[in-house]
């Protein structure tokens, strides 16, 4: 199993959710891309990381 942390950086609010931003290593592409996040889970953060877990 290997894992891969992505981090994201706000893009903007929408009604109910928030929109961040993949931030790709550099020379690499995006993973996820966008992410919307429930704003009751999200606030106020400008900067979040998951955790991707993959099963080989």
């Amino acid at each position: 199993m290997s894992k891969k942390v992505v981090k994201f950086e706000f893009e903007k609010e929408t009604k109910n959710s928030v929109r961040y931003k993949e931030v790709p290593d550099e020379g690499s592409a995006p993973i996820v891309g966008s992410l919307y996040v429930q704003k009751w889970f999200a606030g106020d953060s400008k900067s979040l990381e998951i955790t991707i877990s993959k099963n080989d």
